[in-house]
Parts: C-alpha cells; sequence; structure tokens
C-alpha cells in the first residue's frame, strides 16, 4: 500500500488536525499501520506485528469473505432502514437464534455507544424510573449519557458523579471488597446492590436499570463470580429495574463455551436487554439493541418513534451476516474455547516462574495478566506493566494495559489467534519478564544498581524508565524529539493507554 505521507509528516498532521484528547497506542514511540490481515498487523515498513488486542476484528482482519460481503452489497444498493429490504430481517432472526427465546426484539444503531444510549432510554420507559446503578471503574461508551454511568470515565478530571448514578463495587475476588478467601463472594457483592436499592428508595428515588459488561473489560478483565447475576438481577426486578448485559467487547463466541458472555452464568440467568457492538461489523460499523417484547412496546407506547438513518442498512446487516457465517464455518467459537485454555495453561506456568505475576483471570479469548509489586499486598505494578508492553513492541507483539492501576496486560486478540501464537506471545513475555526481574533483583521494592562507580539506590520504577529509554534511544535521532512528543523516561511508563 503507498503512503500519503512519511510517518513524521503523518505524526505532525495528526497533531495538527486531529483532537488532542485522541490518543495513540505507544504514544512515545507509535506504530504506523498500513494494513493487516487476520491476527496480524504490518507497518509501513512491512514488519508484522501480532495482534493480541484488536477484539474489532473479530474474525481476523479484512477476512476475505466479510470483505466480499461488502463489496457485493454495496454495487447493489445501500440505503437507510425505512425501505423494507431482507438484510435487516435476516440479521434480526439469525442473531435472535443465538439468544434465549425472550429476547427477541432487535434496534439496530452503529456502535457499542449509541447501543448502550438506547438501552437506557428502553429502560427508562419501561417503567418511568431514571436511576441507574453501575459498576466502579466500568466504561459503556462515549456520549454524555453513558460518560454519567461510566465511572472510569466520570472519575477523571473535574466531572461529578449525578445524583441519578449509583455505583456499586466491582465483583473482583482477587483485588475487590470481597476476595477468593470470602465464604460467599457473589451474596455479599450482589447484597452490595440490594443496599443501594434501598438507600435510593429512602431517598425517594426509582431504579431504571442495573447495567454491567458481563466480564468487565476496562476495570481489569474481571470474571462476576458465579451467582452474582442472578441475584443482582432479582433485587433490581423487585425495584421495577431491567437488567443490561453489555456485550460490546465480549460477545460473539470470545468466551468460548458460550455465545455470549453472560451465558456462563446459567440457564436460569438471562438479562431483559443485551447490547452489542465492536466484534459484529469486524471494524465496519454495525451494533445493536436486543430486548424483550414486552420492553420493546413499552419503548413503542411513548409515542416516539425510534430511527437511526443507517442502523440496520443493508451493507452493514450483509457484512453482520457474513461475521456470523465465519464463526460459524470456521468454529472461531470453538478456537477460542481451545487456544484461550491453552493460552491460560501456559500463563499459569508462568506465574508460577515469575513475581510480577500476581493473577491470571479470563475465559476463552478475554485473558488478565495482573501484574503486582508484592504477593501479599497485591500492590499493583503499574510501571512494570508500561514497561513490559513497550518491551513487547520491541518483540513485534502488541498488548496493552488496563484496570483502575492500569497494571493489568489485557489479552483479546481476534478469534483466529492460535495456539502458536498463544506460545510466541508467552515466550516474549517471559523473555521481558526474566529481563526485568534479573535487572531489579528479582525484587519488588527499592533496586540498586551494582558495580557501577557512585551509584547509589534508586527507585525500581526509576530503574524501568531508564532501561525503557535506552531501548528508544537506540532508534531515535538526539536531534529530534520524536516531532514533538516527549521520550522522557518518567514519562513513557506513565503513559495512560487505552483500547
Amino acid at each position: 500500500m503507498c503512503e500519503l505521507y512519511c510517518k513524521q509528516d503523518t505524526l505532525a498532521l495528526r497533531r495538527k488536525h486531529i483532537g488532542p484528547s485522541c490518543k495513540v497506542f505507544f504514544a512515545a514511540d507509535p506504530i504506523k499501520i498500513v494494513r493487516a490481515q487476520r491476527q496480524y498487523m504490518f507497518d509501513e515498513k512491512g514488519e508484522r506485528y501480532l495482534d493480541c488486542i484488536n477484539n474489532v476484528a473479530h474474525v481476523g482482519h479484512c477476512h476475505p469473505e466479510v470483505v466480499k460481503a461488502a463489496q457485493k452489497q454495496m454495487e447493489l444498493l445501500n440505503t437507510n432502514s425505512r425501505f423494507l429490504h431482507d438484510n435487516i430481517v435476516e440479521y434480526a432472526k439469525r442473531l435472535s437464534a443465538t439468544l434465549p427465546e425472550k429476547l427477541s426484539v432487535c434496534y439496530f444503531t452503529n456502535s457499542g455507544s449509541e447501543a448502550n444510549d438506547l438501552a437506557l432510554r428502553l429502560a427508562r420507559q419501561f417503567r418511568n424510573h431514571q436511576d441507574v446503578i453501575t459498576l466502579d471503574h466500568a466504561y459503556h461508551g462515549h456520549l454524555s449519557s453513558l460518560i454519567d454511568i461510566s465511572p472510569y470515565k466520570f472519575g477523571k478530571g473535574n466531572a461529578v458523579k449525578k445524583e441519578f448514578v449509583h455505583v456499586a463495587p466491582t465483583p473482583d475476588t482477587y483485588r475487590g471488597k470481597y476476595r477468593e478467601d470470602h465464604a460467599d463472594p457473589a451474596s455479599a457483592y450482589a447484597d452490595e446492590v440490594k443496599k443501594i436499592i434501598e438507600e435510593a428508595h429512602k431517598s425517594g428515588r426509582k431504579i431504571a436499570a442495573f447495567i454491567a459488561e458481563s466480564m468487565q473489560s476496562c476495570g481489569g478483565q474481571i470474571i462476576p463470580p458465579a451467582g452474582y447475576f442472578q441475584k443482582v438481577a432479582e433485587y433490581v426486578r423487585g425495584a421495577g429495574g431491567v437488567f443490561i448485559a453489555d456485550e460490546v467487547q465480549v460477545g460473539f463466541g470470545r468466551f468460548g463455551k458460550h455465545f455470549w458472555s453472560f451465558q456462563m452464568h446459567g440457564e436460569d440467568f438471562v438479562p431483559d436487554i443485551v447490547t452489542m457492538g465492536k466484534p459484529m461489523g469486524n471494524g465496519h460499523p454495525v451494533a445493536c439493541v436486543i430486548t424483550t417484547k414486552e420492553i420493546a412496546e413499552a419503548f413503542s407506547s411513548s409515542g416516539m418513534e425510534y430511527f437511526n438513518t443507517y442502523g440496520g442498512n443493508p451493507v452493514s446487516s450483509a457484512v453482520g451476516l457474513a461475521v456470523l457465517d465465519v464463526i460459524e464455518n470456521e468454529d472461531l467459537q470453538g478456537n477460542a474455547a481451545r487456544v484461550g485454555n491453552y493460552l491460560s495453561e501456559l500463563l499459569n506456568k508462568q506465574k508460577a516462574k515469575h513475581t510480577l505475576i500476581g493473577d491470571i483471570r479470563g475465559v476463552g479469548l478475554f485473558i488478565g495478566i495482573d501484574l503486582v509489586k508484592d504477593h501479599q499486598k497485591r500492590t499493583p505494578a503499574t510501571a512494570e506493566a508500561q514497561h513490559i508492553i513497550y518491551k513487547m513492541k520491541e518483540k513485534r507483539v502488541l498488548l496493552s494495559a488496563d484496570g483502575p492501576h492500569r497494571n493489568v496486560l489485557k489479552i483479546k486478540p481476534p478469534m483466529c489467534f492460535t495456539e502458536e501464537d498463544a506460545k510466541f506471545m508467552v515466550d516474549q513475555l517471559d523473555g521481558i519478564l526474566t529481563a526485568l526481574e534479573e535487572a531489579t533483583g528479582g525484587k519488588t521494592e527499592n533496586v540498586t544498581s551494582e558495580n557501577i562507580p557512585g551509584r547509589t539506590k534508586m527507585t525500581k520504577e526509576a530503574h524501568l524508565a531508564e532501561l525503557s529509554e535506552g531501548a528508544l534511544d537506540q532508534r531515535e535521532n538526539p536531534s529530534q524529539k520524536r516531532n514533538g512528543l516527549s521520550t522522557d523516561k518518567h514519562s513513557l511508563l506513565s503513559k495512560r493507554l487505552k483500547t
């Protein structure tokens, strides 16, 4: 592919014309990606990177069947959804068939944010209640209505939690309020939601919805304890609210054993509303809300028509149908289970070997590596996580970190990820962890640089920053500043990366 600009010019134009709050991966040394295929991405020099973070390209980057479906339909017709067309109804039928029977009414949108915004409207119209219960560290989208219910966002800067928003503790059994040694963490965390409802009622407020990702992503790859969702649903429905399962990041077979992640909680748990997005179009903008007839009819009774110009258009629906076909024809759900189990086994062996790894958690191709400085205190190893991300990039493996402390390495690759890819990724991680532990003496407190005259104790963070700075210095022209992007040794490790 021919580039329009060299990398330095692209960076300069981005600084000039793209909003400064729009961040890039690896900001201290960004990658310019020009093409991708399956689980690999290629930069302008032709270097190949193993993509371990792109859950948007669900069935693999530029999958030929998906590309063909989009091109074929685009050559024939694309228009808004007010015209009668077979694609949208076929897609709705196919999606509904993957869900419990009562979830049968679809509203198509263009993004997960749009889907979650619409889900809130449906929930509030259902009983004319307004309040929403969300989980701490949750992220549900970039619209104003969703920033309001996303502590991951409104907890930063000058934003203030709205009166109608109630934040429940994240059901994290590793780092949360109730941990793995608790007799019944599911009930304990669910009781926190019950208390919120009771307090809201005392203040004269009414709960419209509880919303949660079926497996929390930005919160640090959190898997809720068994039974938690059932108990929460019972309390919320008893208060006249509905349960919204956000499957935008974790749906479409990524769990492995089930097509939808909420299904891990058993057949006796069915959400009232399910939202989906990212993987649906394999990079094409398509998303959806699926709910019950009762909730849909209540929404319609308001008299306000719902219309989304591009939601469910013929091209988007054709793309979505092609993605479903590929998942089935290539057994990508089964692949997620097989490769995910293999990857988890490899990572647990690394946990036994490396003191920096505190926890390995996840299911299928949705896995988190919680890095800690101290196993007993579970002190987050934030600087180490940032160091590892940049070192993995040098090894041509793309990872990112998330969680409240940015210390959780998250793995959610395209579903065509193989056992060979898993082995390669873990081998690179093993080498980096080994070098890091050797450089720091395998300790998590202060480290001393030995055999260097006049050198005294330095903090581990400063030592890590020095290591990362050296890696960049080997490739950087000393007379340049990365087109204005600082490569200061401390700023590198404090970068906050988000997928």
